[in-house]
This record gives structure tokens, C-alpha cells and sequence, in this order.
């Protein structure tokens, strides 16, 4: 039977027909719905990790267990997951170790655009890479049985395109799940100098051997067409790209076995033709190894490294055809990513961008307060960067900044890998206000429970760990929690704690505007008698308000009541 599928869910549907038993992941654009789709298949454990690198590490200790295991990121958390992953590579596996990594060309939600290939080939690890859903389950399910045959974890890169994109799925049975017997190995799984000396001796060995078996793997194919000018040799998304621009005037060496590189396939296809062109998204890894064993390719010459490739993109570069649009008379103009209406966080921005106070943010849906008109963010790093960075400028600042600088930070980002900062703000005596943002779910990744929500993955009752609490465990003694609506609360809130003479939190907490489960208010109107456009209400920067015809609108269609622009109106006009 065949069925239209997602990558993301065929790659779930691949770890279900391989035997998959235990699943540990964090959410990240774009490969959460990987783990999402997992969780509804009741043979496989399930869970959401606080981060990246526990995720990791439960997949392998259920490896070494004996399990078919998986792990799943975006590639922005495969560097979170980077320590496991590199021992891991020495250690090697009991039961298959398969792990989803997605990388995003042209960061469609991300803060860079790594290539995730060069932690295969640091890591010393298998790296396969499909193009479309139905190699995104077999894939991941040769992805186990090589992880098995070659004692290695397995890394499946996927990529926006290819994880958000449907095609035709053929469903099998599933097999391969059963337990392997776990027999103690101190010399494998106890990575002391002495054991990884010789452990690493095994990783060089099988990446040779490993290397080999890419001249032969299926995943690696060669696609020859009569007349034919020159060749490509590509991999993932653009192998797409390719076929589509270029049809038959090329042939093709599609790469599905993408660390290590095969030589002497490689070699063989491109002595057939004397233009060989190299198609990959990002970095230069397989121009590089072609270049490095003596194959002449054309590769980032013509292509970008910079963003995604398309299939107009290729056939410019290659066959100089440039595709006629049609285009606007005038320019659209463009919409830019907002927070929602009633969103939690936006009246807390509006105080801290009121008090012109240094705001050191972190990653989640409220670095959206960046943008303007809140414009409340100074920075923004990686995730749970915001404490560390607030405590560092505080520290090369001195007490004038302890008194005009904060962190924001979500409350999931705050379990993923800010407590640590804040131990360390307690610890190093860092006069230093930080404020979390808590709207009880993980907001920017589509609503995926945390260790704070009270609810696992599969949406069963979990512990749910108390904010104020931990915080003071940690070393805060000065805790508070503001209602984001009450902007005099949050005013006075930031106030009071920038001015005191110990480090403090602040946790800002209502629920995300989105969330089913919330009730809201009837939506607000506008008394155009006494509105007189002075736009104060549009600060805020709510998607509800706008000006038409000189006067205030709001759209009922959006509009949650939260109240927010009724403070701001100071001659009331906006009201229920």
C-alpha cells in the first residue's frame, strides 16, 4: 500500500518498519514532526528531552541496551548533541543508533545555516541523505541495519525542502525490533585514554571499510542518459533540483551515502564526461573530496554557498536559461513575522523597550520582540545564551549596567540550557535581573509539552517542574511573577529588581494566546469618537490594529481582548 506522506513522517514511519524502541528528541525546526509522528506508534517509547544532548545520550544508553534507537534534531541542536555524539563515534553501538538531523538553507527559522556533514566527518560517523519521502524510510531503515554492521551511529541529514515536501510512501511491515543481548564492555563504552587510543585505530578502520561499501551501496546511484553532454553529481534536495532543471541533458551520480565519500564510483562516472558539475546545497564537501582525488568538477565556481538552491537556479547556472515572470506593477509590500495577537510576551516587551533597559534574548517565538515596533532585544545567540551573555556584559560593564540590563528567556529554552546560567549568575555573585518567559509550552516549534507543562510527549500527566521553586534551589532568593496583561505590574516589576543589590528573577506567566485549552475575551472596539489617530495603540505592535481613514481599527478576527491596547490609549477609546 502506498501512501502520500511528509518526509518528517515517512522518516517516523521508516524508524517505525526498522525496529525503532526508543525514541528521545528535542523540537526544532524543521524536524519535529519526526518525533511528533513517532510518538503515535504505540510499540515505540517516545519522549521530549530538555535538550539535545540528553536526548543523545538516552538513545545510545538504550543502544548499548540493546535497542533500536533514535534521536532527533534541528542542526543548530546537533551542536547541543556535538559532546555524545563525538564519543559515541568511538564507542560505537549494541542496537542500531539511527539520528534525525535537519538542516535549514536559507533559515527559514533558524539563527545560521550550518552544514551538518562536517559533524559526520568530525565525528568519524555514517551520514546518509535522502531526497525524497520514500528514501527518507528506507533510508532510516538501512540506516539501522548499517549502524549495526558497521558499529557507528547513523546520521540521516534531512533539510527543509525534504522534510516539508509529500511524495508517495510504499508501507512494509515492521521487523527488526527484537532486544540484543547487552554483555559488559568496559574496553568499548568506557571511553578512558587509554580504551579510546585503541577504539579510535577501529573508527579509521571503518571508515575505510565504509568507503568501500560506497562504491556498492544502493543508496549511491548512477543515472546515465544517452546524449548526454556532461554529468552532475549531487545528493538530497538538489538531486530534485537537478532532474528538474536539467533532464536528460545530464547524467547523473546521485550520492545517498554522503560521509564517507566513495572514491572509486566517483571517479568512474566522471571519467565519462568531460564537464562534471557538483550540485550540493551550503559547503563545498563533496567538490572537495572530488578535487582531493583528482576529479576535476565545476561546484561553488557558479554556485552560492550561501541560501538554497532551486531548480531555476541550477538551469541559470548551467544552461544559461533565466525563467520569464510575470511582476506587479507596484511593489507588494512585505509582511514580516509578528508575534500573534494576545501574545503573553508583548506587553513585557513594551515595558523594557519603555525603560531603555539592555536586553540580552534568547531563541524562541519572543525574539520576535527584536523586531520593531517593540525593538526590545539586543542580542540573541543560541539557545540559553541570554543568562550567560547578561552576566558576562554585566560583568565587563559593572554596576551601571547590573541596574540597565536583563535576560529574556522562554521557560522551555530555560530548562533546555539556561539553568546553568543562571547557577552561574548565583554563583559568581552577579547582580543580574533575568526574566522568564513562561507560556507554559513550547511556543515557536508548534506546542510541544516541556519538563514545566505537566505533560509528557504523548500528552499523559508528568511532573511538572515548579519555576519559583528551582530558581531559588539554584540561588535566587529574590523570585516574582508578573501577569505579562498587567503592564503597570511588569513596569514596577523591572524596576524594583534592576534597583536591588542581589541577582533576581522575574517569571513572566500566561499562557500562549494559541493554545486550545485558552478561553479568551470578547474582542475589543473602537470608539471612533474618540479615537483622534494618535497611533500610541500601534506601539505595541498588535497584527489586530491598524489605522484606517485616520482612525483606529481593530480586526475582531484576531483580537483576543487581552487588553494590552486599552492601557495605551490614554483617552479610552478602545474598549469592550
Amino acid at each position: 500500500m502506498k501512501k502520500l506522506m511528509l518526509g518528517n513522517e515517512a522518516f517516523a514511519r521508516g524508524l517505525y518498519e526498522g525496529g525503532c524502541r526508543v525514541a528521545s528528541s528535542y523540537p526544532g525546526t524543521p524536524s519535529t514532526e519526526v518525533t511528533e509522528e513517532v510518538a503515535k506508534y504505540d510499540e515505540i517509547y517516545a519522549e521530549w528531552a530538555p535538550n539535545e544532548k540528553v536526548a543523545l545520550e538516552v538513545a545510545l544508553g538504550a543502544s548499548i541496551g540493546g535497542a533500536r534507537a533514535f534521536c532527533g534534531m534541528k542542526h543548530v541542536g546537533l551542536n547541543v548533541a556535538a559532546d555524545p555524539l563525538y564519543t559515541a563515534g568511538y564507542t560505537g553501538v549494541n542496537g542500531g543508533l539511527v539520528i534525525c538531523v535537519a538542516d535549514d538553507p536559507g533559515m527559514h527559522s533558524s539563527q545560521n545555516e550550518q552544514d551538518s556533514r562536517h559533524h559526520a566527518i568530525a565525528s568519524k560517523v555514517l551520514m546518509l541523505e535522502p531526497s525524497d519521502s520514500q528514501e527518507c524510510k528506507e533510508f532510516v531503515k538501512t540506516g539501522f541495519d548499517l549502524s549495526e554492521k558497521f558499529d557507528t551511529p547513523v546520521i540521516v541529514r534531512m533539510s527543509t525542502r525534504v522534510a516539508h515536501s509529500q511524495s508517495a510512501v510504499e508501507l512494509c511491515d515492521r521487523q527488526g525490533d527484537e532486544l540484543k543481548e547487552y554483555t559488559k564492555n568496559a574496553a568499548k563504552y568506557v571511553t578512558l585514554p587509554a580504551n579510546a587510543r585503541k577504539l579510535h585505530v577501529t573508527v579509521e578502520e571503518r571508515l575505510k571499510k565504509a568507503a568501500e561499501y560506497g562504491n556498492d551501496c544502493p543508496f549511491n546511484r548512477v543515472e546515465i542518459n544517452e546524449g548526454a553532454g556532461f554529468g552532475v553529481i549531487t545528493s538530497g534536495i538538489a538531486y530534485q533540483y537537478a532532474r528538474e532543471a536539467l533532464g536528460d541533458k545530464a547524467s547523473y551520480l546521485k550520492l545517498g551515502l554522503v560521509n564517507p565519500l566513495p572514491v572509486d564510483i566517483i571517479k568512474n562516472f566522471a571519467e565519462k564526461y568531460e564537464t562534471v558539475y557538483v550540485i550540493e546545497e551550503l559547503d563545498d564537501i563533496i567538490e572537495t573530496h572530488c578535487k582531493k582525488n583528482g576529479i576535476n568538477v565545476i561546484g561553488k565556481e557558479i554556485f552560492s554557498r550561501i541560501g538554497e538552491l532551486s531548480q531555476a537556479i541550477v538551469a541559470e547556472k548551467i544552461l544559461g536559461k533565466t525563467n520569464e515572470f510575470d511582476t506587479f506593477a507596484e511593489n507588494v509590500p512585505v509582511r514580516p513575522p509578528v508575534m500573534c495577537a494576545g501574545c503573553p510576551h508583548r506587553g513585557l516587551f513594551y515595558c523594557l523597550n519603555k525603560l531603555k533597559v539592555t536586553v540580552t534574548g534568547d531563541i524562541g517565538c519572543y525574539t520576535l520582540g527584536a523586531a520593531a515596533p517593540l525593538s526590545a532585544m539586543d542580542t540573541t545567540i543560541c539557545m540559553g545564551a541570554s543568562i550567560s551573555a547578561l552576566h558576562g556584559f554585566n560583568k565587563a560593564r559593572g554596576e551601571e549596567a547590573e541596574k540597565r540590563s536583563v535576560a529574556v528567556i522562554g521557560d522551555s529554552t530555560f530548562m533546555h540550557s539556561g539553568m546553568t546560567g543562571l547557577v552561574n549568575i548565583a554563583y559568581n555573585n552577579s547582580n543580574s535581573t533575568v526574566i522568564i518567559l513562561d507560556n507554559s509550552i513550547t511556543g515557536m516549534t508548534g506546542h510541544q509539552q516541556n519538563p514545566t507543562t505537566g505533560k509528557n510527549l504523548k500528552g499523559d500527566p508528568a511532573y511538572a517542574v515548579n519555576l519559583e521553586e528551582l530558581c531559588k534551589s539554584l540561588g535566587i532568593n529574590r523570585v516574582r511573577v508578573v501577569d505579562p496583561y498587567n503592564m503597570k505590574e511588569c513596569e514596577a516589576a523591572i524596576k524594583e529588581e534592576l534597583e536591588a543589590p542581589e541577582a533576581s528573577a522575574i517569571i513572566s506567566r500566561r499562557p500562549c494566546a494559541l493554545l486550545k485549552y485558552v478561553k479568551h475575551k470578547p474582542a475589543l472596539k473602537v470608539n471612533t469618537d474618540k479615537c483622534v489617530g494618535c497611533k500610541m495603540c500601534l506601539k505595541i505592535g498588535c497584527p489586530a490594529l491598524s489605522v484606517r481613514n485616520g482612525k483606529a481599527v481593530i480586526d475582531a478576527t484576531q483580537c483576543v481582548g487581552c487588553g494590552i491596547c486599552t492601557d495605551m490609549c490614554k483617552l479610552g477609546a478602545i474598549g469592550e
